[in-house]
């Protein structure tokens, strides 16, 4: 073999690592101009804290699926009133069921975020995938369970599950723990990636707050502005979601699992901003977090609005 024979390849080795440096490099150009396209948001994604946490511990990263169905079994506790231990088991059992994803399959029959089986007397295969009617079955029969609030956490779901792997709860829960102090408790959701650009679905939004509160809350959706007054921008419906019932704990209770709700949900739902306790979330813009608002700004609503009140919520819906 010729010695041009043997310098061939080696030749061709620092070419090809060239090539491909400059595909990591064009494909990193490519990831900074949408993080920043994003406003920082970059892929869609959602954080729960905990209370006071600043340094990632007691933090829970998820997906927006998992997020919105993690809001949903929250705001069904909150609604029906139970304790936040009683959300933490209910979180925990739709971890290790579903990892918080609303399944169309399982063992044998079950479906849904916690494996519900229609053969075992759960309901019928449509209302266990609704996860508004398979969370609250799940509080039901969980409240039915003799002193179920002393009882640990993998005992307590393994009551109502019945599963063949009754330990497997436990590695949940304490992110389930995380979960339910974001939603239900002083914690916070936060959740990043790009503006919708889509029409939005205000009339889901309400039919569901409406579903999961009933008359716990009042929702009411703002008249859309005539095409003149619509301006260049693209126009959003606005629903205002109110506590006329209960004390005053938890009627901020129930607010601020609404709101949080409202940012799990964002992606779905098409979900603009969200106004809650004289705070702003807006899509697509500071990573995902909330931001200060000042009363009458742009960010709480149409200029001149109030900005929304600590047990108040205001749901903009990109149109």
């Amino acid at each position: 073999m010729s010695p041009t024979d043997h310098s061939s390849p080696r030749r061709r080795r620092p070419l090809l690592k060239i090539a491909g440096l400059l595909v990591l490099l064009a494909l990193g150009g490519y990831l900074v101009v949408q993080y920043e396209s994003n406003g920082g948001g970059g892929a869609p994604h959602c954080t729960a804290g905990a209370p006071g946490e600043q340094s990632g511990a007691g933090t829970y990263e998820m997906s927006p699926e998992q997020a919105g169905n993690a809001a949903t079994i929250a705001a069904v506790g909150v609604a029906k009133g139970v304790p936040d231990r009683a959300v933490t088991i209910a979180l925990a059992t739709a971890m290790q069921e579903s990892g918080l994803r609303n399944l169309d399959h399982g063992d044998r029959d079950s479906l849904g975020l916690f494996q519900q089986r229609p053969s075992q007397g759960w309901g019928t295969p449509q209302e266990i995938r609704d996860p508004v009617y398979a969370a609250g079955i799940f509080y039901d029969r969980l409240l039915e369970v003799r002193g179920w609030a002393r009882l640990p956490l993998t005992e307590a779901a393994q009551e109502v599950q019945l599963s063949g792997f009754p330990q497997a709860y436990a590695k949940h829960e304490p992110n389930a723990t995380v979960l339910t102090a974001a939603f239900a408790g002083g914690g916070s959701v936060v959740c990043g990636g790009p503006a919708p650009t889509g029409p939005g679905r205000p009339e889901q939004v309400r039919a569901e707050l409406e579903r999961i509160f009933g008359k716990q809350v009042r929702v009411e959706a703002a008249a859309a502005p005539s095409p003149a007054k619509q301006g260049a921008g693209a126009p959003e419906a606005e629903i205002t979601v109110g506590q006329p019932q209960g004390s005053a704990d938890a009627a901020f209770r129930r607010a601020r699992v609404v709101a949080y709700w409202a940012v799990a949900h964002s992606g779905d739902m098409g979900i603009a901003r969200v106004s809650y306790a004289s705070r702003g979330w807006t899509a697509g813009e500071a990573q995902g977090k909330w931001q200060q608002e000042r009363a009458g700004s742009s960010r709480s609503g149409a200029p001149g609005t109030h900005t929304a009140q600590a047990d108040e919520v205001r749901i903009f819906v990109h149109r």
